[in-house]
Order: C-alpha cells, then sequence, then structure tokens
C-alpha cells in the first residue's frame, strides 16, 4: 500500500515554498516594498510571503516576527556593521560632518527612503515600530559613535543627535517642508554638522 508520508514538523519543503539561493534577500526586499507602501501595521508576514513567492513559515524561519523582519528592514538600510568604521576612522576631528553626511545620503538614495518613510510614519503611531527605530538608529549607531568618542554622557548625546537627524528627515522627506525640502544636501551637512561634531565630542 502506498500514500503520502505525513509532512514534517519546521521548515518547509523546497518544493512549496520557492526556497533556494536568494530566498532570504527576496523575503527582505518583499518586506521592504511592503512596509514602504503599507506600513507597519498593514503589513504582515503572510503579506511578505505572498509578495515574495514563498511561505510563511519561511519568513518566520529566517526573521522570526514580524518585528524583525522590520527590524532587518531598517538595518539594510542604515547598515551599522558597515558604516561604523567609517565613520569613526578619522576619530573626533569631522565626525559631525561624516555622520551629517552619511545620514543625508541614506534618505536621498530612493532604494533606502521608502522603507525609511514607513519606519518613521510607523514609528509615530505604532511602539513596536518606534522602539525599532530606537534600538536601530539608537542603540547600534549614535550611542556606538558616542561611546567609541568616550564622551560623558553618550547615551544623552546619541539622543540628542538621533532628534536633529531624525527632525530633518521628517520635514524633508516626510512633510516636504520648504525651502528645506528642496536645498542642496551640502547646505544641510555644512549646517548641521557643527552641532552634531558639539554633541559627541565637546565635555
Amino acid at each position: 500500500m502506498t500514500g503520502t508520508a505525513p509532512r514534517r514538523r519546521g521548515r518547509p519543503a523546497r518544493s512549496d515554498t520557492g526556497t533556494g539561493p536568494g530566498a532570504r534577500e527576496r523575503i527582505l526586499e518583499a518586506a521592504r516594498t511592503e512596509f514602504a507602501e503599507r506600513g507597519f501595521d498593514k503589513t504582515s508576514v503572510r503579506g511578505i510571503a505572498k509578495a515574495a513567492g514563498v511561505d510563511p513559515a519561511l519568513v518566520h524561519h529566517y526573521f522570526g516576527t514580524k518585528e524583525e523582519v522590520f527590524g532587518a528592514a531598517i538595518e539594510v538600510s542604515f547598515e551599522p556593521a558597515m558604516v561604523l568604521p567609517a565613520l569613526l576612522s578619522g576619530g573626533e576631528e569631522g565626525i559631525g560632518e561624516r555622520l551629517a553626511r552619511y545620514f543625508i545620503s541614506v534618505w536621498e538614495n530612493p532604494v533606502s527612503r521608502a522603507p525609511l518613510l514607513a519606519i518613521i510614519r510607523s514609528a509615530v503611531t505604532n511602539e513596536a515600530a518606534a522602539a525599532l527605530l530606537r534600538k536601530f538608529v539608537l542603540r547600534r549607531l549614535l550611542e556606538r559613535i558616542a561611546v567609541e568618542l568616550d564622551v560623558p554622557d553618550p547615551t544623552l548625546r546619541a539622543e540628542l543627535a538621533a532628534s536633529h537627524m531624525i527632525g530633518i528627515a521628517i520635514l524633508r522627506y516626510v512633510l516636504k517642508a520648504e525651502p528645506l525640502a528642496s536645498v542642496d544636501t551640502e547646505e544641510i551637512v555644512r549646517l548641521v554638522a557643527p552641532t552634531l561634531q558639539r554633541y559627541l565630542t565637546e565635555a
């Protein structure tokens, strides 16, 4: 007698999930698009899986919860592991300018801007999204910079720097307030860099 073998628990079989080389990247790209278009609240793991052409269980396998997928989308946009060495390579001198230029460049890039807009919009109304934004922008980027520079009250310094840059992002890219929305990026860097420098280096 023949029959269909019972399916095992755990990760779905390759044949019905679209898994294989690049599956994780497809899921992450789909997640970035879904969060950008729908926001945090209206995005679901099932919707991300459908957009990526995989089984929802595979999304859980790679990323866990929706919050963790969201966090991965933030990390891809900011890439702290890759950026921190470059930002810190020159020491205290010029850190404000390097940080301002990096932050603006992330927002000016259409690929990274779309999920970041969703993150900012979601963080205003959703505590889970706000917590993830704090974790990645503050804890994993700015606070680590402040600690490396060995200044008093590094968390406070990082929060001040974050408030300055996130405020710029909201006014320029979300609210599109003029003249900030259309001013040249180098002008923003020139005006903002001294303030960031002071936050992160002055005793």
